[in-house]
């Protein structure tokens, strides 16, 4: 198959060059308002608002749908640097999901609120991935230290 074909033609050309920056900026914007969201949640338990009332931060889903739609779509520019960001965006997505009803579990229960570590872990995964990727277009010789 020729290399130079692309799944989205022009679409391809114009975005392959900056994807990778724009990935890096939505995992910084996530873990950003991660820690935001972890603050507004804190902050309804202690103010005594149910678990019911306890509510996501709407910045911390978006980035996280587009970190999965944009790993997805960078698969079909780069297989196999797609294929790994989007298995940890893929993981990060869902352990968004399972640590928020552990805060919903902790706020209904009385306990204190932890923070969401699995998140915590796989954004600085998927953020040390990009920082790599970026190292390894400014300095070529960089794959072949790591």
């Amino acid at each position: 198959m020729d290399s130079s074909v692309t799944l989205f033609g022009p679409v391809d050309t114009l975005l392959e060059p900056v994807l990778i920056y724009v990935l890096l900026v939505l995992v910084v914007v996530n873990i950003a308002s991660r820690a935001f969201e972890y603050r507004q949640i804190t902050n309804q338990v202690e103010e005594g608002e149910d678990d019911e009332r306890v509510s996501r931060n709407p910045i911390r889903v978006g980035t996280s749908f587009l970190l999965v739609i944009a790993s997805f779509y960078f698969m079909t520019v780069d297989r196999h640097t797609g294929m790994i960001f989007s298995l940890f965006a893929v993981g990060l997505f869902l352990s968004d999901f399972f640590e928020f009803e552990a805060r919903r579990v902790e706020a209904r229960q009385g306990w204190a609120i932890e923070r969401p570590w699995g998140s915590i872990g796989g954004s600085m995964l998927i953020l040390a991935y990009a920082v790599y990727q970026i190292l390894a277009n400014f300095f070529p010789f960089w794959n072949a230290i790591i």
